[in-house]
């Protein structure tokens, strides 16, 4: 929001879909470290604020 992205046009500049963005907000789907890095890096944010890697437990 804080860009003025939309959902499309993020999804356009790192080279996924708009649902692939949907999955991300929605906690459906974990991103690959580069997709993560592309993010952030577009949005001007550290990737820690934009994602919340959460260890799985094994």
């Amino acid at each position: 929001m804080e860009k003025k992205l939309s959902q499309k046009e993020l999804a356009a500049k790192v080279g996924v879909s708009r649902q692939t963005i949907i999955s991300l907000e929605n906690n459906r789907y974990s991103p690959s470290l580069i997709l993560a890095f592309e993010i952030a890096y577009i949005l001007e944010k550290d990737i820690n604020e934009v994602f919340q890697f959460i260890k799985s437990e094994e």
